[in-house]
C-alpha cells in the first residue's frame, strides 16, 4: 500500500505535509461536489459569507445562492459592517486572479 511515509521515502516528496497537500489538491480538483458540500456547511457554521462560500465551492457568486436556496438555506445577503464589505471584497478579488 502506498502511504505519504514511502512517497517521500522514495524522494518523491519532501516531507509527508507535501504529499496531503497535493492529495487534498487533487482530491478537489477530482470532485467538485466534495467542494460545494465543504462550503455549504461553512457556510452553516462557522458563518462565512456568500462570496466566500462561492469561492471555497469554486462556483459564481448567483450560482452558490441557488444552491444554497435548493438546499432550502436562505442567503443572508449583504455585509453587516463595513470591515465585512471589505473581507468580501478581498475574497472576490482574489477568486477572480486565481481564474
Amino acid at each position: 500500500m502506498v502511504t505519504p511515509q514511502s512517497l517521500v521515502q522514495a524522494g518523491l516528496y519532501p516531507d509527508e505535509q507535501a504529499v496531503i497537500r497535493e492529495a487534498m489538491q487533487v482530491f478537489w480538483q477530482e470532485r467538485p461536489q466534495l467542494r460545494i458540500e465543504w462550503a455549504i456547511y461553512q457556510y452553516r457554521t462557522q458563518s462565512i459569507s456568500l462570496a466566500k462560500a462561492a469561492a471555497m465551492a469554486g462556483v459564481s457568486f448567483d450560482r452558490m445562492k441557488e444552491v444554497l436556496v435548493q438546499r432550502g438555506i436562505q442567503p443572508a445577503l449583504g455585509p453587516e459592517t463595513i470591515e465585512e464589505a471589505r473581507q468580501e471584497l478581498q475574497v472576490v478579488e482574489q477568486a477572480l486572479q486565481n481564474q
